[in-house]
């Protein structure tokens, strides 16, 4: 396991592992083995790439199969480039979503009160690195225990992004051609990241033909989910809308997957370990929630395979205020439950509606769909063992919660203007000496 862990505890079943504390930091990280922390010069998309290298170098030669899972901290917000990226994209203008100034007519309250538009929520110096004071440098190196920019990285930094504040200043921009301003900027960062990650791909590919171990491995690319690059106004993903829902999945198989071949039989991330434990030949334990699809994998659809994907969002009170939702997702319908703090419902024709503008939950001729729709959410909801009582034992109250204070104090030390709730920002000044806070904080900073 190398790179990205995020989760509360050190990875365990591994033989090896070299992971991030959190999120990690996109320059200079820090890095956590079983002999403790220690940091790394350099850029973490290129480092987790060389290290995954480092290990099958090591192993190659055993002579006994082998797994790996390189997890990269890229592309995660703020979407900070790396020296041999930044700027490649500043002479390029991307086409803007036709959802960009979407105003939610036909849909619900969540909608609206969700904090993830790039109008209101993304913030111009935490997010975008402009600042009328100076050139903001990478911040997540103060939250992730990395060490500062060094004088060659902070010399290419600021040669991309003194000239960036420069022509903020200069178009001062308002309005809608501010929402377009931003977004244009997030396009240049997040996709500079993305190209970080797609060298860091081709180095292991191009490793396992060097090494004549391309015939004989299974390469999976995936992700934790899509993420909203402008449509409906957002950025960010949570939501069960299909832009976030929906998560890449290629995989390369020689000899089993026909090249260029595709499917849109529904898969879910429940299925991932299922179908590694099936391919390495073992028996799949009975507890496990999902299914094979090694069988898809070699082009049989197997009997009875799922019709409804099912998906719940837990984290409300949170940093980007999405409502709490549940849902079912077939391949022409969706249908969403918003609850907690609203309670409300929403139905989609994706085949009629793919961007999903219009909830037509109340429109009569969509009565037996709604219906029958209601019947198979309960079923899953059923099969997955998923309450009303287990959401709430998930998720504490936001006033019982310090590390969803903290996160919240951290958004406002790094960014005055962030916009969260004036409720909140009192909550959070409550919290500010509890000894709770300081522990979290010596967490997140990398403190052990």
């Amino acid at each position: 396991m190398i790179g990205k862990w995020h989760l509360g505890t050190d990875p365990n079943g591994f033989d090896h592992w070299d992971v991030l504390p959190g999120q990690g930091a996109y320059y200079n990280p820090v890095f956590i083995d079983s002999s403790g922390q220690y940091t790394v010069e350099g850029y973490t998309t290129e480092i987790i790439g060389e290290k995954t290298i480092k290990w099958l170098e090591q192993v190659k030669d055993y002579g006994k199969p082998f797994m790996v899972m390189m997890h990269h901290k890229a592309p995660h917000r703020a979407w900070e480039p790396g020296p041999n990226e930044l700027g490649m994209y500043e002479d390029v203008t991307f086409p803007e979503p036709a959802t960009l100034f979407d105003d939610y007519t036909g849909r619900g309250e969540g909608e609206r009160k969700n904090r993830m538009t790039i109008a209101r929520s993304m913030g111009l110096v935490r997010d975008l690195k402009i600042n009328p004071g100076g050139t903001p440098v990478p911040n997540g190196n103060l939250m992730f225990g990395g060490k500062e920019l060094n004088a060659d990285q902070l010399g290419k930094w600021k040669a991309v992004y003194d000239q960036v504040n420069d022509q903020f200043r200069e178009l001062n921009p308002t309005g809608d051609d501010l929402i377009r301003y931003k977004y244009q900027r997030y396009m240049k960062d997040y996709l500079s990241c993305i190209a970080a990650v797609d060298k860091s791909v081709g180095k292991v590919l191009d490793y396992l033909i060097e090494n004549d171990l391309e015939e004989n491995t299974i390469l999976v690319y995936t992700s934790d989910q899509g993420f909203y690059l402008g449509e409906h106004g957002w950025f960010d993903k949570r939501w069960m809308y299909e832009e976030s829902l929906r998560t890449p999945l290629l995989i390369k198989w020689p000899g089993v997957i026909e090249a260029g071949t595709t499917n849109d039989n529904l898969v879910s991330n429940l299925d991932y370990g299922e179908t590694f434990i099936d391919a390495a030949g073992e028996d799949i334990p009975e507890e496990m929630q999902g299914e094979s699809f090694l069988p898809i994998l070699k082009g049989e659809i197997p009997d009875g395979w799922r019709q409804g994907f099912y998906y719940h969002y837990y984290e409300h009170p949170g940093e980007h205020w999405v409502p709490r939702h549940y849902g079912i997702n077939t391949d022409r319908y969706k249908l969403m439950h918003l609850y907690y703090d609203i309670d409300e419902w929403e139905l989609f024709d994706l085949q009629k509606d793919p961007r999903e503008m219009v909830n037509v939950y109340n429109d009569p001729t969509y009565k037996g769909v709604r219906d029958s729709l209601h019947l198979e959410l309960q079923k899953l909801r059923d099969q997955y063992g998923d309450t009303k009582e287990l959401a709430r034992q998930y998720i504490r109250e936001d006033k019982e919660n310090p590390q969803f204070l903290l996160m919240m104090q951290w958004m406002l030390w790094m960014d005055p203007t962030y916009d969260i709730p004036e409720e909140i920002k009192a909550r959070v000044d409550t919290m500010k000496e509890d000894p709770r806070m300081k522990a979290l904080k010596d967490m997140m900073t990398g403190s052990r």
